[in-house]
């Protein structure tokens, strides 16, 4: 369910989003098997010896993906998002502020910038490591797996519980500028990719949309001025499946 405003009707979540939900909170369940695939620290470690891990080549995917869907990976797949998302049915607390958003752009210059100079002091990539730090593929098996693991998952709690919401992907996730870049090069070269609709004449203001938007956009002024796209979006969906008008929908179009 949908925890709407004073007032406001409460709405079932559509088989999208209970879909959608499974698959994000599945996506943190298995994060002790997977987070050597999405570990900056080891990416960047393995870089310096010039090994191309799998982490790198989710990377390069996941940039390649955000060209054409956008920051989806964060709504329907991100270990992080799932955790988060997770807290928010226990702490069902609004973002509290956006000015630290800015903190996220230095966290990614800082860790790619770090990998791309870990690159060139190893002279370049040479060989492949898909498995590099885990053990029969499994992160948490490796040496220091725990530790590996827990420190992740302990600053995403820190950082929701300070900010609120979805804290963690406002003001320190480095994938976040990562795929809003690749989702500013589509918007410039204007090829069709996946976005949300809205027709702002059949928008009753009920602000369902608003109250359940994981990133704590304001979904209701952006259906009012005609104007769906936003950095911030992660393309959840929960405001086009909630809308008891039907204002809202996916489509795939040139920005």
């Amino acid at each position: 369910m949908i925890n709407p405003e004073p007032g406001q009707k409460r709405v079932p979540a559509s088989s999208r989003q209970r879909m959608r939900l499974w698959l994000i909170n599945l996506s943190f369940i298995l994060y002790p098997v997977t987070f050597a695939y999405i570990s900056c620290p080891i990416i960047t470690e393995a870089a310096g010896m010039g090994i191309v891990t799998g982490g790198l080549i989710v990377f390069a995917l996941l940039f390649a993906s955000s060209l054409v869907v956008g920051r989806l990976w964060c709504g329907y797949l991100c270990p992080s998002g799932g955790l988060q998302e997770a807290c928010t049915l226990v702490l069902p607390w609004p973002l509290r502020t956006r000015k630290a958003d800015w903190l996220k752009y230095l966290v990614f210059l800082g860790i790619f910038g770090g990998i791309g100079y870990a690159i060139w002091y190893a002279g370049g990539l040479k060989t492949v490591d898909l498995f590099y730090r885990t053990e029969n593929g499994i992160s948490i098996l490796a040496a220091g797996g725990i530790a590996a693991f827990l420190g992740p998952v302990i600053m995403i709690l820190i950082f929701t519980l300070v900010f609120g919401k979805r804290g963690f992907c406002h003001t320190f996730c480095p994938f976040a500028p990562m795929l809003m870049i690749g989702r500013k090069i589509r918007n410039i070269f204007g090829w069709p990719a996946l976005q949300l609709a809205a027709e702002a004449e059949r928008c009753i203001g009920c602000g369902i949309c608003t109250a359940g938007c994981p990133m704590s956009l304001d979904v209701n002024a952006m259906v009012r001025k005609g104007e769906m796209e936003n950095a911030e979006c992660i393309l959840c969906g929960n405001c086009a499946d909630t809308c008891p008008q039907g204002v809202l929908r996916y489509v795939w179009k040139v920005h």
